[in-house]
């Protein structure tokens, strides 16, 4: 008797499959946090496979810092098209402009923290009840510490120490009023599967992904892209390299590395013998040991 077996990566597609489905039957209002980056262009196709002939049934939200990649912001608006879905962006300039927030300054001034208030207003004004997002367990230690659904309280905080249990992948959304949650279908995925995915489906992914030549400035032990957001001392200069980015997010945050792999087939090869996490050449990730997970209490992604 011949036995149906999925393999690894469709085990995952299917266990992420079911988290879409469930949170579509337990909450009213959900949305996709979609920043163009590998693993919520991953999100993207999970919830087209789970609505599928339907559309997917809510819109994706991406929180715009103004410090993005060209390339980032092409690639998104194109796949907003190519799925016929509603895309809403909220942006941090406009949090700035309207004194809520103060823009950073120095050298590389990140506004990833400004994303913060920024993402916790839009999830208010639009009375979002469940929020998708791409963070994974293996990408780093606070996020290995996330359920599923991460119950976010009326101010959107986040408790590592107050999380639900998870068992026989039965999810508990029950919530208050002014609460709601953050859902992870990619929590078991790691990096290796996103790309194994990505070959397998044979999925569009911005040419950030891809090594290319590009200006640099090295800072921190990690290149930073030319651009005009980055202030250069008088000892740097911008140097001309071949890089790629394992990562994608502001360009005052996020390091490239010296790469050959323009082929999703030579990534796969890379990751597999890489000996740093892929957000190891995030600067917004080195400021402190808990960085990440301080940011996650207050709201973050």
């Amino acid at each position: 008797m011949h036995l149906y077996k999925l393999n690894h990566i469709r085990q995952l597609e299917s266990e992420s499959i079911h988290i879409f489905r469930e949170v579509a039957a337990q909450f009213e209002n959900p949305v996709l946090m979609f920043s163009g980056g590998k693993d919520s262009i991953t999100m993207a196709r999970l919830a087209q496979k789970a609505f599928w002939p339907g559309k997917i049934p809510f819109p994706f939200l991406h929180v715009d810092t103004g410090h993005n990649f060209d390339e980032t912001i092409e690639f998104r608006d194109q796949l907003m098209d190519d799925l016929g879905v509603e895309l809403i962006v909220a942006h941090v300039q406009d949090m700035i402009d309207e004194g809520k927030v103060k823009a950073p300054k120095g050298p590389n001034p990140s506004r990833n923290k400004l994303q913060i208030p920024t993402l916790l207003k839009a999830l208010e004004d639009h009375d979002f009840d469940a929020a998708f997002g791409g963070a994974r367990r293996d990408e780093e230690k606070a996020r290995a510490k996330e359920r599923f659904f991460s119950h976010r309280d009326e101010f959107g905080q986040w408790d590592p120490k107050n999380q639900r249990p998870e068992l026989w992948n039965l999810y508990n959304g029950r919530k208050n009023q002014g609460e709601h949650f953050r859902v992870f279908p990619l929590s078991n995925w790691t990096e290796m599967d996103v790309w194994q995915y990505i070959a397998a489906e044979d999925i569009d992914i911005p040419s950030l992904y891809l090594a290319h030549t590009r200006d640099v400035v090295e800072r921190e032990g990690t290149y930073l892209a030319k651009s005009k957001f980055i202030t250069l001392s008088e000892e740097e200069e911008y140097e001309e390299k071949k890089i790629r980015f394992r990562t994608i997010g502001d360009m005052t945050c996020t390091g490239a590395f010296q790469s050959d792999a323009d082929t999703i087939p030579q990534i796969i090869e890379e990751v597999a013998s890489a000996r740093i996490t892929e957000r190891g050449n995030r600067t917004d990730d080195k400021k402190a040991e808990a960085a990440m997970e301080e940011r996650k209490k207050q709201g973050y992604f």
